[in-house]
């Protein structure tokens, strides 16, 4: 069998792919909605025709793609009939077996984060899809959507601690990096549903947690008793498809990260939206940068692209194409489908010949232009929303915006670093950029 665990960076969500080797046939389980055009770029790759799209419950997290995927590719729409999901082409229960190619899946009931939980285990036993009923090392809320302790108690030990030991599990979400577990493992060391944990302390356990309200929980919830469709989707029976081809001439590395050529850049470059993730230091350093590029290195590139819209084509840079194909993957990941990054980097732009831009010592106000960038990308990267907290710096510091001199620019700075510290920020990165921009000051006079 074909098997892929995929995530989406945003919710914490897994997706899982599984095929028939012999057919290609295949299905996705608790695909999110985001994420629809990678998934169904990877079944295209892989040649396989999705048959169903699964969901273990209707979620609060995050909006299901499965009617997304639904519409691109015909596939059927399966929930538990206890979810109240409308418009889903199966409704499962405890028993009932989804069925694609030469490969099974049995439905197992598992309610008690919802009433409408279900669990899919393969044929031979050796994989269980849980969903949020069994996290890795924890177990899902149930203090919302019909949530029950002791329902979900019961479910665990019923229908998954059943399972063979060497049983794999594999959550729904995980918010430490792991990937997988087994029966085995969770019976003895899940501080939340080891066996050595009783249902009424089990029920203690979850009343004690006081866990805020998931972020998407208003939006989510809603949409995804509708398959994940709008009310204006659902009421025309369909989703948006995603617009016919390419946005540019996007190949695959040997690595699977997408890339385009210098060449292309260089011409169409204008009118796409660069990112460049190198460090502050390199961006004005010997090999400059791209004219118009948007400096956002790549320790910051996953908080920032949460404020940057998905259906804008964007080309990822740095000094040889490693960094930006890390970054490129990972923007992929978290739902940009219009995402390349530069094939050979900076060295191979130069080694064209082609323009670049750089800082040149001496001008205090393109360097306050340099530190603004840098703080939008650690604000968040919402310029218009960034700039009057940062032209309000300079006048709390009693500053000249327009004409800072050098001992202006540096008290701004310390405030700068001395706030987005205060805010969160890790303080050994905003050291490196306080001591970079310092030096550059320094060169300046």
């Amino acid at each position: 069998m074909i098997f892929r665990q995929l995530y989406d960076q945003d919710t914490s969500t897994y997706t899982y792919l599984l095929a028939d080797e012999r057919t290609h046939q295949a299905v996705l389980i608790d695909p999110v909605r985001e994420q629809a055009p990678r998934d169904l770029a990877l079944v295209k790759e892989l040649g396989l025709k999705l048959t169903h799209a699964l969901d273990t419950h209707a979620h609060a997290d995050h909006i299901t793609g499965a009617g997304l995927l639904r519409d691109a590719t015909g596939c059927k729409v399966v929930v538990s009939r206890h979810a109240g999901v409308q418009g889903a082409d199966r409704e499962v229960d405890d028993g009932d077996a989804i069925d694609f190619g030469g490969q099974t899946l049995e439905v197992r009931a598992t309610p008690g984060h919802t009433d409408g939980c279900v669990s899919y285990i393969t044929a031979d036993r050796k994989m269980a899809f849980t969903g949020d009923a069994l996290l890795i090392r924890k177990s899902g809320r149930t203090d919302f959507q019909q949530g029950d302790a002791r329902k979900l108690y019961r479910s665990v030990r019923e229908k998954i601690f059943t399972l063979p030991d060497d049983t794999r599990v594999f959550p729904g979400h995980d918010y430490q990096g792991h990937l997988m577990s087994t029966v085995g493992e969770e019976k003895i060391h899940n501080p939340r549903l080891a066996m050595t944990i009783t249902e009424d302390r089990f029920a203690e356990i979850m009343a004690d947690l006081k866990l805020p309200p998931p972020r998407y929980i208003e939006k989510a919830v809603p949409a995804n008793l509708r398959c994940g469709l709008t009310e204006e989707e659902f009421a025309q029976g369909t989703a948006p498809r995603q617009p016919e081809g390419p946005w540019a001439p996007v190949t695959r590395s040997p690595t699977g990260v997408p890339e385009v050529d210098i060449a292309w850049v260089k011409e169409h470059g204008c009118r796409q939206k660069m990112v460049d993730v190198r460090e502050v230091h390199e961006f004005n350093g010997d090999v400059g940068h791209i004219a118009g590029a948007e400096l956002v290195p790549l320790s910051m590139v996953a908080d920032v692209a949460h404020g940057w819209n998905r259906d804008e084509p964007l080309v990822v840079i740095c000094r040889s194409g490693g960094r930006s194909g890390m970054a490129a993957m990972l923007l992929e990941s978290m739902g940009f489908y219009k995402i390349a990054s530069m094939r050979g980097g900076m060295l191979g732009w130069v080694g064209k010949k082609y323009p670049v831009d750089r800082l040149e010592p001496g001008n205090l106000s393109t360097l306050r232009d340099e530190v603004f960038s840098c703080f939008v990308a650690m604000q968040g990267g919402d310029v218009e929303k960034v700039k009057p907290d940062f032209t309000g710096v300079f006048t709390e510091a009693g500053v000249d915006y327009n004409n800072p001199t050098a001992d202006g620019l540096e008290n701004v700075l310390e405030r700068l670093h001395h706030r987005v510290v205060s805010q969160g920020f890790a303080r050994e990165a905003a050291d490196l950029r306080l001591n970079h921009f310092k030096r550059m000051v320094a060169k300046a006079v």
